[in-house]
Order: C-alpha cells, then sequence, then structure tokens
C-alpha cells in the first residue's frame, strides 16, 4: 500500500513538473515531507542548480526552538526560507508542492512564506 502510495505521488509530481520551470529570477520552491520532517528547497531549472534550503534539521530550524506539533514545525520552516530568499533579493517564486496535497504541513509553509512578503 505504501508502495502504491509514494508512486502515485512521484506520477503527480513529474506531470507538475513539466508545467513549472524555475528561473534566476522567479525560482522553484520544492517542498518535500517525511513523517517526522519538512524540507524546503530552492531551485533555478535553467542553470540547474539548487540556490538555497531549509529544513526542520537545518541549524537556524534549531536555534528557533520550535514547539509544538508539525504544522508549526512547517510554518517555522516557511519563515526561514522567506528570510533566506529575501538576504538574496527574490520575492517571487513558484511554488511546487511536489505531487503532495496543498493542506496541513505544506500550506502551513506555504502560508507563512506568504505572509513573510514572498509572492506564488
Amino acid at each position: 500500500m505504501k508502495r502504491v502510495k509514494q508512486l502515485g505521488r512521484r506520477r503527480r509530481h513529474l506531470h507538475i513538473r513539466h508545467r513549472l520551470k524555475g528561473t534566476s529570477k522567479r525560482p522553484r520552491v520544492v517542498v518535500f515531507r517525511s513523517n517526522r520532517h519538512i524540507y524546503a528547497q530552492v531551485v533555478d531549472d535553467y542553470e540547474g542548480r539548487v540556490l538555497t534550503g531549509v529544513s526542520s534539521l537545518s541549524p537556524a530550524f534549531r536555534e528557533l526552538g520550535v514547539e509544538g506539533d508539525k504544522k508549526a514545525q512547517a510554518a517555522a520552516v516557511g519563515k526561514l526560507l522567506a528570510g533566506e530568499l529575501k538576504k538574496r533579493g527574490v520575492a517571487r517564486i513558484v511554488f511546487d508542492r511536489a505531487g503532495f496535497k496543498y493542506h496541513g504541513r505544506v500550506k502551513a509553509l506555504a502560508e507563512a512564506a506568504r505572509k513573510q512578503g514572498l509572492e506564488f
């Protein structure tokens, strides 16, 4: 059963990726969630490189000392991501949910990033 779910998410992710492209002016933010952690990385598809990444395992996240449920942790990752992008002068992004439904932790991360000023 788990394998079927993973294959379905992977198929959805590849379908979404055909439409989404990240540039240096408007990079793509890819979100991945596991059972315990959430990850977000910023990708420039034309140059084929990762610009930055933040996760619930990163040192900056641990310095925040976030307590609470996984949604609160996802929101904190979204705030950190927005801060990293502001340092780089990026205000507009393309949001790639990577085949995950837009609810729960993925939605919490996206809304926290929007509150910090990112446009998508």
